[in-house]
């Protein structure tokens, strides 16, 4: 394996990282609050040790297999979550190790599980240093990185496979050009948001942090009471919109770009998301409006909020959820493995592979009825290769499995069956908060179990790298020359 090139290519995310702990500790240094010292010296010890790696493996141009791509992304992901996680630990918070690094993990895999607690009295370097580590988990460090490898030629498109689920059309041949391009409409959706929130009544400080976790689908908030913190209707319906929009393709938004109006909409995955989206606000609308909880047009926001939230698995809330009522509460469970769209900064199964499954059931019942009929899975009218269906169907049995692995690991340390289930679901589709007294949207992490948390972490970069990706490196055949 090329170890140089992996070294060198870390080295230099974190020198981006130890760059980008300036920005907290100017705001921390601003407002008088002590922790920018936290934040400058981590920066600077993070700068400072990409840079070194950068020195030392400099050299002569490598190519980039692909088993250095599985590594490289599990790896960076590893390593920039125990650098990232230092001004947790150093500032006047006080986190110790593994609440720092839960903490830090939840952020970048844009999970949004948190163990903090009385967010409004936070310092607000800290509070922004979170938000941050969700925005750019968002783009994903791996896609930034997309527009770096080129211009060593180490086949970065081969890497960005590895990290991402997109199997859209991609407009453009060459990838250094798209991650540039991705990244502009990440930057500009999330200006718009910001614009959004503030005209709806939050402050400056407020809209900037979420819209930066609103367009990652990451879910942290300024306030323990998440976005319920606010009390103007405007506030929930921007956050439905751009919430929705994160949760769309993103490559798509490009072709619209270059003229193909109608892009998003003839993509099947948009169809069915919206589908999903619509079909489960209309059932919880009428019912939640049927046993007289709200008027309708309080009840079609409160519920198109959460849905919205939950099916992007950003994680907002406005409310405790989970005390809806056995319907909400078991809906909410199985829509947490939904995700977003591939190529969509949410996390989750993805729709696209739904989508392939629909079909691949359809076509069963089908040949049920007529055994000697020949029919082909599609994607967008076009057949889709025995390869494709074969990973959809190996992801959906690994995922699966994976969340009642996590589930029974979590019960053996003694949490309850409620605690376990969703909080080996919410880590692994990267949603945030489970559900029940502990972890749902009125708690949070903070009294689990030490083991639960380095449980969960693993969990939450298992989903967040898509399960193969991390897996792959326990095996021996992956090792071997």
């Amino acid at each position: 394996m090329n170890f140089r090139l992996i070294g060198f290519i870390i080295g230099i995310f974190l020198f981006a990282l130890g760059v980008a702990m300036a920005i907290p500790a100017a705001v921390d240094a601003g407002a008088g609050n002590g922790d920018w010292r936290a934040f400058a010296g981590s920066g600077l010890f993070t700068g400072v040790t990409g840079g070194l790696l950068c020195l030392a493996n400099r050299g002569e141009k490598f190519v980039l297999g692909i088993r250095d791509s599985f590594l490289l992304t599990s790896l960076t992901w590893a390593v920039i979550s125990l650098f990232a996680a230092l001004p947790f630990f150093f500032s006047s918070v006080g986190l110790g190790v593994t609440e720092a690094l839960f903490e830090t993990v939840s952020g970048l895999t844009t999970t949004g599980a948190t163990v903090l607690s009385h967010l409004d009295l936070m310092p607000p370097g800290l509070l922004l240093w979170r938000s941050l580590l969700q925005w750019i988990g968002g783009i994903g460090i791996i896609v930034l990185a997309v527009a770096i490898l080129p211009y060593l030629g180490t086949g970065g498109m081969r890497l960005f496979h590895t990290e991402s689920s997109d199997r859209s059309e991609r407009p453009m041949a060459r990838l250094k050009p798209l991650a540039g391009m991705i990244s502009l409409v990440y930057f500009g959706l999330t200006l718009a948001c910001a614009l959004a929130y503030y005209a709806a009544g939050m402050t400056l400080f407020e809209s900037v942090n979420h819209a930066l976790t609103t367009l990652s689908t990451g879910g942290y908030s300024t306030s323990d009471q998440s976005i319920g913190h606010f009390a103007a209707p405007a506030v929930q319906w921007v956050g439905i919109v751009f919430m929705i929009l994160a949760g769309l393709p993103f490559v798509l938004y490009i072709r619209v770009l270059r003229g193909e109006r109608g892009a998003l909409w003839r993509d099947g995955q948009v169809r069915l998301f919206f589908k999903f989206l619509m079909g489960a606000v209309a059932l919880f609308t009428v019912w939640f409006w049927a046993v007289g909880e709200k008027p309708f047009a309080g009840a079609l926001l409160h519920v198109t909020f959460h849905i919205t939230s939950i099916l992007t698995t950003t994680g907002y809330s406005t409310v405790d959820y989970s005390q809806w009522g056995t319907l909400a509460f078991e809906t909410f469970f199985f829509l947490t493995f939904v995700g977003g769209c591939s190529g969509s900064t949410a996390g989750g199964i993805k729709i696209f592979r739904f989508e392939v499954m629909f079909d691949l059931i359809r076509i069963q019942m089908k040949r049920l009825v007529h055994p000697h009929i020949v029919l082909f899975p599609k994607y967008n009218g076009k057949p889709i290769d025995d390869g494709t269906v074969h990973s959809v169907m190996t992801f959906f049995v690994l995922y699966l499995l994976s969340v009642a692995v996590l589930a029974l690991a979590l019960s053996a340390l003694g949490l309850d069956f409620v605690t376990s289930a969703s909080g080996a679901a919410t880590a692994i589709a990267n949603v945030g908060p489970g559900l029940g007294e502990i972890i749902g949207p009125g708690g949070n992490f903070a009294p689990l179990p030490g083991a639960a948390k380095w449980l969960l972490m693993f969990g939450m970069l298992l989903g967040r790298l898509e399960l193969f990706t991390v897996l792959i490196l326990f095996t021996p055949r992956f090792w071997r020359n």
